[in-house]
């Protein structure tokens, strides 16, 4: 684990905050383009709100645990706005009683049992950058208190399988800590969530998270080969093997099941070889439409380049790729077999035949010897911004501007419908509580049967109202999604936050077996309780 200080109430490492007259030179840019009042940097709270602790952890326990009120707090919250501006505020009235860091297996069942034992909820937490609550202990009065399970003391790659291309991994390695042990193998997971640097990959598993990689591999359930999870019934261990038809598939009730079933400790996941070759290209469009065309073409064309992201004309003037009003496709390639020239000509090829234009030319890396890389344009913008968006966030809700995002994904044969009903809720929902804002879209996955849309909404906030009006805004979003045949999220999972709208996505019989799993599984329902099934 890194030793640099990370923020307690927002995202990522605390020293990456601006200072108060960067921040206002940054409001300078932003006020204009959403229409509304100067806005005016305000300071974090320095003085943390926390309850009491209910109860305390025992002596047989105390070495793995912290009651300290910082500790407490980094554990309260995951990233999303409502934490931030709730942290920002020093109010942290949903804190865990105490952190257990648990080093082995064993030590999770001593907590897990002492929970048990004493009616206290547990709450599974990786590196806390969930923006759906669910690593919040807001677990109702049905319980004496509330442990935060933080299992990042489990990190290892405990072995490789160099013939079979897999390793097993402990869940409480984040991303940098399992890459790092997995390159000298000469191997990599291939999974790049914007958390990379902070989740870890149990969190991957229950949260069932997306990675960078826009096509073929996109989350981590095409990773994983099989898991390992303690529940209060006992361990929960599936058979590693690379395919099975033998009924519905335990992995499957592994991933996503957000801390509710478990705590998972390890799993087996299929590794890559680390790429040799690399191609990349940025294509301009003037319509969106066409651009969309396009897109749906390269996905449905097996190909499947590794970067497929569209953005439109507004996300592209956000990120500072392309100013003049042209929608952009960031599109890549990798190989660790074979140069890649042929992939990029004929992507190019279809992009071109809808109007797509590639204005700097692509661009191809090899690390063989002698040779040479390329500036990479707008493509390096896209990336640059994409890392430092949640960083962003911060200075967002410090100068009192709602800036958030959702994501779906649908069929193509729904997308135009439901892109055009998602614009028209959320325009006019910031219209009515912010007074203005805009809204921009990009594609962030791909899939020959539709797209994954990824939005982005910001409006100046009244101060002490942001979150009334930020969850009518996400409420405006959800309601057209669900109304229009979206899922209500692609990769940022359920949680707390997208639980009513996730009740109406799933079939009923099926939230009758889920809730039956968890009783089996979880008889005192003390596990991350409120989360995918009622308390």
């Amino acid at each position: 684990m890194s030793t640099r200080a990370t923020s307690i109430w927002g995202w990522g490492y605390a020293d990456k905050f601006p200072d108060t007259e960067a921040r206002r030179s940054l409001a300078e840019q932003v006020s204009p383009l959403l229409g509304g009042p100067s806005l005016e940097p305000h300071e974090p709270a320095t003085a943390l709100r926390l309850p009491s602790p209910r109860v305390a952890p025992p002596e047989s326990l105390a070495v793995l645990c912290s009651v300290d009120e910082a500790d407490r707090a980094a554990h309260t919250y995951g990233k999303g706005y409502g934490d931030l501006v709730r942290g920002f505020h020093g109010d942290f009235s949903s804190a865990p009683d105490f952190v257990a860091r648990p080093r082995t297996e064993e030590d999770v069942r001593a907590v897990m049992d002492w929970c048990g034992d004493h009616h206290v909820a547990l709450i599974p937490f990786g590196g806390g950058t969930s923006v759906v609550r669910g690593i919040e202990a807001a677990i109702g009065n049905g319980f004496r208190g509330a442990v935060s399970l933080d299992l990042r003391r489990l990190d290892r790659v405990l072995e490789v399988d160099p013939v079979s291309r897999s390793a097993r991994i402990q869940a409480g390695a984040t991303g940098p800590v399992l890459e790092s042990q997995l390159a000298s193998h000469g191997f990599t997971l291939r999974h790049f969530p914007q958390s990379f640097e902070f989740s870890t990959l149990g969190g991957w598993i229950a949260t069932r998270a997306g990675g960078h990689f826009a096509t073929l591999y996109t989350h981590i359930d095409d990773l994983v080969q099989s898991t390992r999870m303690l529940t209060p019934r006992g361990p929960y261990e599936t058979r590693r093997l690379p395919a099975s038809g033998a009924g519905p598939s335990p992995d499957r009730l592994v991933l996503g099941s957000e801390g509710t079933l478990g705590v998972i400790t390890e799993a087996w996941v299929r590794l890559q070889s680390r790429p040799r070759f690399r191609a990349s290209a940025s294509v301009h469009f003037s319509d969106f439409d066409a651009a969309v065309r396009a897109v749906r073409e390269l996905s449905q064309s097996g190909l499947h380049p590794s970067n497929c992201r569209l953005l439109d004309a507004q996300e592209s003037f956000l990120n500072s790729v392309a100013g003049d009003g042209s929608c952009v496709l960031v599109l890549a390639f990798e190989s660790a077999d074979h140069p890649l020239q042929a992939w990029m000509e004929r992507a190019l090829a279809i992009t071109a035949s809808h109007g797509g234009e590639c204005r700097e030319g692509a661009r191809y890396r090899s690390d063989e010897p002698g040779a040479q890389a390329r500036a990479s344009g707008a493509a390096e913008s896209w990336r640059s911004a994409f890392i430092e968006a949640p960083y962003l966030q911060n200075v967002m809700v410090s100068l009192g501007v709602i800036a958030d995002t959702f994501e779906t994904a649908c069929t193509w044969d729904k997308f135009d419908s439901l892109h055009g009903a998602i614009l028209d809720s959320v325009r006019g929902a910031l219209e009515r509580i912010c007074g203005g804002g805009v809204v921009s879209c990009r594609f962030t996955h791909v899939y020959p049967d539709g797209p994954a849309p990824y939005y982005t909404f910001l409006g100046p906030a009244k101060r002490g109202g942001e979150l009334e009006q930020w969850l009518a805004l996400k409420q405006a979003a959800s309601e057209a999604i669900i109304a229009h045949g979206g899922t209500i999220t692609h990769h940022h999972s359920v949680g707390r936050l997208h639980r009513p709208w996730y009740d109406r996505e799933r079939p009923e019989p099926f939230a009758l077996a889920l809730k039956a799993v968890k009783g089996a599984l979880d008889p005192q329902g003390i596990l991350n309780p409120g989360v995918l099934v009622g308390p």
